[in-house]
C-alpha cells in the first residue's frame, strides 16, 4: 500500500497535536515534525475543514485537536487527506477484461476488507500513546 507524503505528515500532526499541551502553533509543529511550514499550511487546512481541529489566528493561536484522539482513526484522517487505501482492481473492475473471473480479485478483496477493518481499528491517540511509550523507552537517566 501506498501511503502519500499529504496523509503521512497529515497523521504525524494530529499525533503532535495529540500530545502537544495545550495550543500549538505552526512552526511548533513544523519544527518538531520536519514538515516544510508552506506544506502543513495546506494539510492544517484540510484537517480543519474535516473537522479534525481548531485553529485560531493571533499571538495567542494555534491549533488542537477538535475531537477525543481516541475517536480518530486512521482510515478517517486517510479519506479527509484524499487518500483512502484501495485496489484500482476493485475499483475499477471495468479496467479489466478478466475481473469477472479472477481469482486473484478475490484474494485483492480480501486484503483491501482487512486493510480498511486495522486502518479503522487504530485510533490517533494509540499512536501518541505509542510514540510516548518510545520516547520514554529512548530516554536515558542517570
Amino acid at each position: 500500500m501506498k501511503v502519500s507524503m499529504r496523509v503521512d505528515y497529515g497523521i504525524r500532526v494530529l499525533v503532535d497535536l495529540a500530545q502537544a499541551e495545550g495550543v500549538a502553533q505552526t512552526s511548533e509543529i513544523a519544527h518538531r515534525q520536519g514538515i516544510p511550514e508552506p506544506y502543513l499550511d495546506q494539510i492544517l487546512t484540510v484537517l480543519r475543514k474535516a473537522g479534525f481541529i481548531t485553529s485560531k489566528r493571533g499571538p495567542q493561536g494555534g491549533h488542537v485537536l477538535a475531537r477525543d484522539p481516541s475517536q480518530v482513526s486512521v482510515a478517517e484522517v486517510m479519506a479527509a487527506l484524499g487518500n483512502p487505501p484501495s485496489l484500482r482492481c476493485l475499483e475499477q473492475p471495468a479496467d479489466c477484461a478478466r475481473s469477472t473471473l479472477c481469482v486473484q480479485r478475490d484474494v485483492w478483496r480480501q486484503i483491501d476488507e482487512a486493510t480498511q477493518k486495522l486502518l479503522a481499528a487504530i485510533s490517533i491517540g494509540e499512536m501518541a500513546h505509542q510514540q510516548e511509550r518510545r520516547h520514554e523507552a529512548g530516554m536515558y537517566y542517570i
